[in-house]
């Protein structure tokens, strides 16, 4: 039994499947099937069911899978104590993230990371703001970069990196070209273009308009701010981004001011507090917050 099996076997279980437990190992989904058949031979029993579209956990399965999670946290915790006496960073760490304004220099922080750390393996992965979300709750993520909308739920410490007013544009054609702000009720019915579900930008738009008394008709959604602006200077709406993505289109945008209330979006990096991390990760966190504002304690991008 080798511990490469293990991994493999949590990995399996995790995912709900070879092909994905396969992209999160960085290796060969063949690779993965044959060590879980060579586990499974070892033990004399099978571990997962495969006679359904989703790969499941068999009994013993269910049963063994506690004990391998035990024997991967105590590798690691041998790790973790040599490491500390040696002085020595080395590991591996997993940022997850939106897309990220590019005053916030995400690459040059994962540069300058790797230029102090190099034995320490860094992965950086895209993905929705939920689901950013759990994986750093389950420690699938050591770091996330996400819009900030609903609380977070405890054991999740977050530093705010971005807060800025967000504001409605319109093609210069558009009724309300002549006006310099719109009022928040005012955008009842009206055709929004707006970031998608579970983000920082949305949820504040959301919120405001239900204190209004109605929901958002969101007539298209774009994930990258910029593309809301280039919707909005086609005709095809109302878009409300931040200040700061005007600047895309902005010879064709006219620019309104959101009053009653102002919204503002805001992103933050989030990473799980207490329990046991390595000292890679630590540092990790660390770094990442030293070089990211922190515009909770009054710094500036």
């Amino acid at each position: 039994m080798e511990l490469r099996q293990l991994e493999y076997l949590v990995a399996v279980a995790e995912e709900g499947g070879f092909t994905r437990a396969a992209a999160r190992l960085h290796v060969a989904q063949p690779g993965v099937s044959a060590q879980i058949r060579r586990l499974e031979r070892e033990l004399g029993e099978p571990l997962f069911d495969r006679s359904g579209r989703a790969v499941r956990l068999t009994a013993v399965g269910e049963a063994v899978l506690p004990y391998a999670r035990a024997a991967l946290a105590a590798v690691s915790g041998m790790r973790l104590v040599a490491d500390e006496f040696t002085g020595l960073l080395r590991g591996r760490v997993v940022m997850g993230g939106v897309s990220a304004p590019s005053v916030l220099d995400l690459p040059g922080m994962l540069a300058g990371f790797h230029e102090r750390h190099p034995a320490v393996e860094i992965s950086l992965v895209e993905s929705d703001p939920e689901a950013l979300l759990v994986g750093v709750l389950t420690g699938r993520l050591d770091l996330a970069l996400l819009g900030l909308g609903a609380p977070l739920p405890p054991g999740v410490g977050v530093q705010v990196v971005v807060d800025q007013q967000l504001v409605a544009v319109v093609h210069r054609g558009h009724e309300l070209a002549g006006a310099e702000s719109i009022a928040v009720p005012e955008l009842k019915g009206l055709p929004l273009i707006s970031l998608p579900p579970g983000t920082g930008l949305r949820a504040a738009l959301e919120e405001a308009c239900g204190r209004a008394g109605f929901a958002p008709h969101v007539a298209f959604e774009a994930s990258e701010p910029y593309v809301l602006g280039q919707l909005a200077a086609r005709g095809l709406g109302v878009a409300v981004l931040p200040d700061s993505a005007v600047a895309a289109a902005a010879t064709e945008l006219h620019v309104l001011a959101v009053t009653r209330p102002s919204m503002r979006g805001r992103m933050g990096v989030v990473w799980r507090e207490g329990g046991q991390t390595s000292p890679a990760v630590r540092a990790f966190i660390e770094h990442a917050r030293g070089h990211l504002p922190d515009l909770a304690t009054g710094s500036l991008p």
